[in-house]
């Protein structure tokens, strides 16, 4: 029999948790007989005295299966359940066209996505701009069209991993969110339990990053890869760059919209391509439906020249409830905002810097994000045209477009993206758009 007081004791003084010490005090968590503060407490020792690769698996694992663990063997499915997940960022719309250009070269996509919190942007927020999809399907529904479509983006189920819910509300208030440890845990456990057989993780780098240095990221990214594979799922990690939007747009029904774009070939941004690209290949490779990069890349862009991919979202779009005519009539169904302005350059010069946690928080002001976990969004306001780093830019040139709501609105969010921009006589150093991928 275990106390919880002796195991927060013994990781207080440094020491290592057993797995079944992990386990009775997982167990704790999800049916309530571990208070919370000695959820707190805990959580503060595993802050200060981190957790061995050993207690990170077992702490995933008890928290997996804390819940349902989703089970795909029964649809005898042709194909590899793959999924990708990110650290979030401004105008980060790869989920909307990697789901279903894996779904079209062969994959199986189950993705279960969060609501943005902060800056960033969450994938279920762009999905609720469209009318009538369902975030929220039932477990028969979520099946049916993973197994009928290849690709189901959906949101975040209560019976998937419970115990993470109630301890991740305990470390937002307690000051302990950002344990790498606590954090791999967090991720995984949910991905963990919707039944995949590959993951491909994308951690974020730069101004709009959700951890603060490119170690830190680096660190992350190394422990998801060693839980993950501990865990028995092929994962590995690419470290993409977000000291810039992600897409030229941010914001909800704009989002859609640019994601529809991409898909039918009619506006790639380089960037954007750049990043999915790479984080599709690696998942093809992974999920063994290509043996090299390179020929993982052929496929996937032959999936997106024959109109493959942009079938399977409007598939997808369709058998979750929304509009069947959303990618020939998006005007139809996706809001616009009524007040549209450009942002004047107040100076000429290069593009050499942007504060993209700025850009994001412009687009929350504007009403495109939440503050709160509780405040509701407008789907149409947002940011189009944004400025890349590194392009020239004359006085009074626009460095974005802002979509607004109310005239006020708009002007806070003209003065914000002018703040958000550093305009100076050079150019600068270029991003790389991809750093480095992490393999196990």
């Amino acid at each position: 029999m275990f106390l919880p007081q002796e195991i927060i004791r013994k990781k207080r003084d440094g020491g290592v948790m057993s797995a079944e010490e992990i386990q009775f005090f997982v167990r704790g968590i999800t049916d309530g007989s571990v208070t919370e503060g000695q959820i707190a407490a805990l959580a503060m020792a595993v802050f200060f005295n981190d957790m061995t690769m050993d207690e990170r698996v077992a702490f995933t694992l008890a928290m997996r299966d804390s819940g349902e663990v989703l089970d795909w063997r029964a649809l005898n499915l042709n194909g590899p359940v793959v999924d990708k997940h990110s650290t979030g960022g401004v105008g980060d719309v790869v989920s909307l066209l990697l789901g279903p250009m894996i779904a079209a070269c062969g994959g199986y996509v189950p993705m279960i996505s969060g609501r943005g919190l902060g800056h960033t942007g969450g994938t279920l927020d762009k999905f609720d701009a469209i009318p009538g999809y369902c975030t929220v399907p039932d477990n028969a529904l979520f099946r049916k069209v993973v197994q009928d479509v290849g690709v189901a983006i959906i949101g975040q189920t209560a019976s998937l991993a419970p115990s993470d819910k109630r301890f991740y509300s305990i470390r937002d208030t307690t000051g302990t969110v950002e344990s790498v440890a606590m954090i791999t845990g967090s991720i995984l456990s949910k991905k963990l339990s919707a039944g995949l057989d590959a993951l491909v993780m994308d951690v974020k780098v730069g101004s709009g990053a959700f951890m603060p240095t490119y170690a830190k990221s680096v660190e992350l990214a190394e422990s998801i890869v060693g839980v993950g594979n501990g865990a028995g799922m092929h994962t590995s990690a690419i470290l993409t760059d977000m000291n810039e939007s992600l897409a030229p747009y941010a914001g909800n029904a704009l989002e859609v919209r640019g994601a529809m774009d991409y898909l039918t070939g009619k506006s790639r941004p380089a960037r954007l391509h750049e990043v999915t690209m790479a984080l599709c290949a690696e998942m093809l490779v992974l999920g063994k439906l290509a043996d090299t990069e390179q020929a993982a890349r052929v496929k996937l862009q032959a999936a997106l020249d024959s109109g493959a991919a942009a079938e399977r979202f409007a598939r997808m779009v369709t058998a979750l409830g929304g509009p069947a005519d959303l990618l020939e009539q998006p005007d139809r169904h996706l809001e616009r905002a009524p007040i549209v302005v450009p942002v004047p350059a107040l100076q000429a010069g290069y593009a050499s810097n942007t504060d993209c946690r700025g850009i994001g928080l412009a687009v929350v002001s504007l009403g495109g994000g939440r503050r709160r976990p509780a405040d509701a969004i407008d789907f149409a306001v947002g940011l189009t045209e944004l400025v890349g780093l590194g392009e020239q830019i004359a006085v009074g040139q626009p460095l974005a477009i802002v979509h607004a709501r109310t005239e006020a609105a708009a002007e806070q969010a003209v003065r914000e993206v002018q703040q958000a921009y550093q305009i100076s006589a050079s150019a600068g150093e270029a991003n790389p758009v991809v750093y480095r991928t992490i393999r196990p």
